[in-house]
């Protein structure tokens, strides 16, 4: 695929960034990945708990339950970022994050099979150039499948809860073009940006999309579209050869 805008990157329009996963990065946590899109590095850490929240409790839900932290590390960004902490409360932009990386996580795990425990995720960005979100729910699945693994190896839990994969990625329009992954100068000047979260077999979980100042056509959400699933599958395929690797060990 051709383009006449020339990405600072040397990318074509349908190509991810270089990805990569390096596992059990975090030993306290049951499981644990550095995820990296390009330069955008995040630890995604899987922690398993035994017991549930009180609501699931008092409301009598069955099974257990799955629920995510997500935050900017001060250094992350090219200026500092306050810790939530030292602002007494977490912004917006953390909070909306945070759920949908618990949602997408949550679409491909039967919790009645996870048992009366809770699975704790926790994307912690490193370093941020665009797509932090997508690189936490890719990592993300990493890690909750390692987790797993060990409880299914501890015999914690009778069967594999997870029914699926997910990955995420972002595009958008840039300088009129559609990009796939979008690093952080195409994103912060994109017309349109889109991240678009999908399971393994193809099915998909989120679609968020908005126009930045502008508005799009269907056909161009189309192309955003075709483009996520050009990278979706790809990066269904390299967290299929990482965990297949990591799960060897075990």
């Amino acid at each position: 695929m051709s383009s006449s805008v020339q990405r600072l990157d040397g990318r074509k329009p349908d190509q991810l960034r270089k990805i990569t996963f390096e596992a059990n990065i975090a030993p306290h946590a049951t499981g644990s990945v550095l995820v990296s899109f390009g330069l955008t590095r995040v630890i995604c850490a899987a922690t398993i708990e035994p017991g549930v929240p009180t609501w699931m409790k008092q409301q009598k839900v069955p099974g257990g339950w799955l629920t995510a932290e997500y935050s900017m590390l001060p250094y992350s960004t090219h200026e500092r970022k306050s810790r939530d902490i030292s602002r007494g409360k977490i912004d917006g932009r953390t909070v909306e994050i945070q759920r949908l990386i618990g949602r997408s996580l949550r679409a491909v795990i039967d919790l009645n099979k996870l048992g009366q425990n809770t699975l704790w995720l926790d994307c912690d960005v490193l370093q941020a150039d665009g797509g932090t979100r997508t690189a936490s729910i890719t990592g993300a699945y990493l890690a909750t499948r390692l987790a797993i693994q060990k409880l299914l190896d501890a015999k914690r839990i009778a069967e594999n809860p997870l029914i699926d994969s997910v990955a995420a990625v972002s595009a958008g329009i840039y300088q009129g073009e559609a990009f796939l992954d979008l690093n952080y100068v195409e994103d912060k000047d994109a017309e349109v940006d889109a991240n678009i979260v999908m399971t393994g077999r193809g099915q998909f979980v989120e679609v968020q999309s908005s126009g930045e100042e502008t508005t799009f056509s269907g056909d161009q959400l189309q192309s955003l579209l075709t483009l996520s699933q050009i990278g979706l599958k790809e990066l269904s395929s390299l967290q299929t050869a990482s965990l297949t690797q990591q799960l060897l060990k075990f």
